[in-house]
């Protein structure tokens, strides 16, 4: 018996703002970002566009990657300016 939209059982709820950091989503990924510090300018674009908040700051500087986080869609090398290419995104498996 297949049912409809109106007796599926309710799924994904936010009880709380601000609990994403509790949840370790990076297992989603199948594309790993890989930051070059040497090539980097530190313009921050990965890190605003960055939708998972992933991309670790300290002192107005990129200084990693929160894995665990993030689920490489690959918006922060898309971001990242084409003269820097500070960000490349590298297959996952290459890492497992």
């Amino acid at each position: 018996m297949t049912k409809t939209w109106k007796e599926l059982p309710e799924g994904g709820l936010i009880t709380e703002s601000g609990n994403a950091h509790q949840y370790e989503t990076g297992d989603w990924r199948n594309l790993r970002p890989v930051h070059d510090r040497e090539k980097c300018i530190n313009c921050l674009f990965c890190w605003i566009y960055c939708p998972d908040s992933a991309i670790i700051v300290k002192d107005g500087k990129v200084v990693g990657i929160d894995y665990a986080h993030c689920k490489g869609c690959g918006i922060c090398a898309r971001e990242c300016p084409d003269k820097v290419k500070a960000i490349k995104m590298v297959d996952e498996s290459e890492y497992e």
